[in-house]
């Protein structure tokens, strides 16, 4: 798939809004149920680098709650105990799989910031962590799959509409970040370091459309030109 329709840019205003590569290759994602918008898309894109990192740095399963362009938890799948059950509000769920207990932290660390949000999730989606999404108020959810369980829970969220989006978790973006605000045009060139690499879309608005590029980012020294 070339481009994407979505929702509407920044606000219902902006219509109509699109999001596709920069190099005309096909999207690095796949909308299974809903229609985001542009914020969605900051949110999903900015969660998935940050939970791809995390499973990358760790080992763990990662799950992160996003809420406008801006994380309200995030954290890997350790188990749970009593006391963190309670907490986090899982406790009458039994037993959940790592990356149900990822999530729960993740949702758990700032309920209130995270009312609405977008989650990410670093691995395939399961049942547990499906039947905990299902019970929260939130907007969508980012993950490089579903099981076919999982996908039939989250897709009766919001009578069908909740936004359910796979990213190709192969997906590897280019170097450079370029970002145009209205008429400006800025190129930012991030240098490579010793610590795991961190990748994400960017997306702009751009004529009443909303463009899609690849973004690399990495920790350490970088250069802006």
């Amino acid at each position: 798939m070339k481009e994407l329709a979505l929702k509407y840019g920044c606000n219902p205003n902006q219509k109509p809004s699109r999001i596709y590569m920069d190099d005309d290759r096909d999207l690095p994602i796949e909308v299974l149920s809903g229609r985001p918008g542009y914020i969605n898309f900051l949110d999903a894109f900015n969660g998935w680098q940050l939970v791809r990192e995390l499973k990358a740095a760790t080992g763990l399963p990662a799950a992160t709650s996003f809420k406008h362009v801006s994380p309200a938890g995030a954290a890997v799948g350790l188990p749970l105990d009593e006391t963190l059950r309670k907490i986090y509000w899982v406790d009458d769920m039994g037993e959940l799989s790592p990356l149900a207990c990822a999530y729960a932290r993740a949702r758990g660390a700032d309920r209130m910031s995270s009312f609405g949000d977008f989650i990410a999730l670093s691995d395939v989606c399961d049942k547990d962590t499906a039947m905990l999404i299902k019970r929260e108020v939130s907007d969508g959810v980012i993950a490089p799959g579903y099981t076919e369980e999982a996908l039939e829970i989250l897709k009766q969220k919001k009578k069908g509409a909740y936004n359910i989006i796979q990213i190709d978790p192969s997906y590897q973006p280019a170097p450079i970040e370029r970002k145009q605000v209205s008429a400006e045009d800025g190129t930012r060139i991030r240098s490579t370091a010793d610590v795991a690499e961190k990748s994400l879309m960017k997306i702009y608005l751009k004529d009443g459309y909303v463009k899609a590029q690849a973004l690399e980012v990495t920790h350490g020294k970088g250069t802006d030109a």
